[in-house]
């Protein structure tokens, strides 16, 4: 893991552009720790980009069927060259100690502590993508209102992870429709854009869908969702 920034202990260090970027991480970190309290974020920051992973469904088996991920991106000040996950609760608490102190500035630590989910793993392309389609953004909040129900109807309290595990990846996967048409998005791109604001959900817009691959990506005003089967 290297940076272009040291906070003085050895660890490395992200220089934002401005402080909205470093509040908008912080907001992020908050909303993906609703969907996983113990849950981690990929670190990746290339030039003067930091692409921010999540996990919103883990998929299951050896290959991640079903696996969809989250992606914010924020601007840096600077060249930057890093990669590296932590846990979701080692920058929360960085934030919250940055609020008590009333620190301002557009330098974040990064936490020390590595960790290795199965999802950090497993890489989409970066190139390739072809677009396939759109989907209203409305569509997109009406299934994961859907699917949270499901969800909550078909996993009685006793049910054992695996099940569980199992029914969410099934209806995360499902695709949306829209008048009986396929839109070729999957019901979790709606689970992460509600969850992690990537829209509004009085938004009357379209989201691109594109796809290389297996992988699927659903492009949203505020960032984007990238699954596969």
């Amino acid at each position: 893991m290297t940076a272009t920034n040291d906070d003085g202990a050895g660890r490395g260090a992200l220089t934002f552009a401005d402080g909205e970027s470093v509040a908008d991480l912080a907001t992020y970190v908050t909303r993906a720790r609703s969907l996983e309290a113990e849950g981690a974020i990929r670190l990746q920051a290339i030039g003067s980009v930091l692409a921010a992973w999540t996990c919103v469904v883990p998929g299951q088996g050896l290959m991640g069927s079903g696996l969809v991920l989250g992606l914010r991106t924020m601007p840096l000040a600077g060249a930057h060259e890093l990669d590296v996950t932590v846990p979701l609760l080692a920058l929360s608490d960085r934030f919250a100690r940055r609020a008590s102190t009333a620190d301002v500035g557009t330098t974040l630590a990064v936490p020390p502590t590595e960790v290795s989910p199965r999802w950090a793993g497993v890489v989409p392309p970066r190139g390739g993508w072809e677009a396939v389609g759109s989907v209203p953004v409305r569509a997109l909040f009406d299934a994961a209102e859907e699917g949270i129900a499901e969800i909550a109807t078909g996993a009685p309290e006793g049910s054992g992870a695996a099940a569980v595990g199992m029914l969410r990846a099934r209806v995360w996967s499902r695709e949306v429709e829209v008048d009986g048409t396929p839109t070729g998005a999957p019901a979790g791109a709606g689970l992460a854009a509600k969850v992690l604001g990537f829209a509004r959900p009085d938004d009357d817009g379209l989201a691109t869908v594109h796809r290389v691959g297996p992988w699927t990506r659903v492009s949203l005003p505020a960032g984007h969702v990238l699954s596969r089967p």
